[in-house]
């Protein structure tokens, strides 16, 4: 919107949309899972970039099914005749399955042992599909763990006293900062040719232990107690990699604003005024 773009965003009915206002973004509001809401609410319009950020509200499987593969194929009808030019879809890194604490890449196998991870990936073969078959511009981008302003679980959960290690701790966190993740959709966009496929994470994957750790010295707190790894059920199932971001800082983004989860969280620490 800054650089001149006339924005619109899409939420859900009911969804506040109070914070758009401000900033000059027109609020549409649609259900992506519901064709003909989608079709009534944006019927006329035409846009030369787009970015799918779906975010679940749970319902398991089904749920996501819902959302993530009819609700994508459900913007891909309502645009196949007037598609943009450039159209970036939020992935994760949850899609890989891998479990033995190794670097992966954007060639690394995607074979995830959870349920919702795997519908990720039939979405992402859709469209790649849809780009082979037709040329949907589809660039899928794998985000990392978000964190930032109002986001990142384990932090907030540390906050709260409710967080817990996971067994010996010393499984590895992949994460992003919100601005970063900004940043790499928006050189997509950039990018006459982005590839279609990269992963987006920090520089610095961090094991559970060691990102407690960093939080208990810096914020002076205790730290959280220790839980049998089997008794901790994530969302993402239990996955233990390190994600490579070399293809993002090779091809999209060189420098990340928070090459690290230290620089980002200081910084969110700060501004919620828990560090001088």
């Amino acid at each position: 919107r800054e650089a001149g773009h006339s924005v619109w965003a899409v939420r859900r009915p009911g969804t506040d949309v109070s914070d758009l206002l401000p900033h000059g973004i027109v609020p549409v509001s649609a259900e992506v899972t519901d064709p003909e809401s989608l079709g009534k609410a944006l019927h006329d319009l035409r846009f030369d970039w787009m970015v799918n950020a779906l975010s679940s509200r749970g319902g398991g499987e089904e749920g996501y099914r819902r959302l993530y593969l009819e609700g994508t194929q459900n913007v891909l009808n309502q645009f196949r005749n007037h598609p943009p030019l450039s159209y970036v879809h939020l992935s994760s890194t949850s899609v890989y399955g891998q479990i033995d604490g190794d670097w992966v890449t954007e060639s690394s196998p995607a074979e995830p042992s959870n349920g919702t991870s795997r519908i990720l990936v039939e979405v992402e073969q859709a469209l790649l599909t849809a780009k082979r078959s037709s040329g949907w511009p589809a660039t899928l981008l794998r985000s990392a763990g978000i964190y930032g302003p109002e986001r990142g679980h384990l932090f907030l959960q540390y906050l709260k006293s409710e967080a817990r290690i996971t067994g010996d701790g010393a499984r590895w966190l992949n994460m992003v900062h919100r601005d970063d993740l900004v940043s790499s959709i928006a050189a997509c966009f950039a990018d006459p040719n982005p590839p279609d496929l990269v992963n987006v994470g920090d520089d610095e994957p961090v094991t559970e232990l060691a990102f407690f750790q960093w939080l208990s010295r810096t914020l002076s707190r205790p730290m959280p107690p220790s839980v049998p790894a089997e008794a901790k059920v994530r969302k993402r199932g239990a996955t233990n990699k390190r994600v490579s971001n070399r293809l993002l800082k090779e091809r999209l983004l060189p420098q990340l604003q928070y090459p690290n989860y230290q620089a980002g969280y200081r910084a969110e620490i700060r501004r919620m005024g828990l560090l001088a």
